[in-house]
């Protein structure tokens, strides 16, 4: 079995869909309650959403993962320079004369 993990842009399109999710549910749900005179059925709706939002985000569905890292692998990564520190970079004021 396979583990799908989710990339960078596949964390955004989540974040993303969990915010136009929860918003459209909610909206629907302050409409339909305040439409029926409802707040019981305003929380059932808006808790279905939640619900449905969580299970279209939270699993690592393969189309959370389209754009996949490509690590290099251990030997070859031995052959490719490591990066070095920056040096401190001094200004060189000349010192004012008096």
């Amino acid at each position: 079995m396979q583990f799908c993990m989710m990339d960078w842009q596949g964390q955004k399109l989540a974040e993303q869909l969990m915010q136009i999710l929860l918003l459209a549910f909610a909206v629907i749900a302050f409409v339909t309650g305040y439409v029926l005179a409802s707040f019981q059925l305003m929380v059932l709706i808006y808790a279905g959403g939640v619900v449905f939002t969580s299970l279209v985000t939270i699993p690592n569905w393969p189309f959370f993962n389209r754009h996949p890292l490509k690590w290099l692998d251990p030997i070859e990564a031995e052959n490719h320079p490591k990066p070095q520190p920056a040096e401190k970079v001094t200004s060189k004021k000349k010192p004012v004369k008096k």
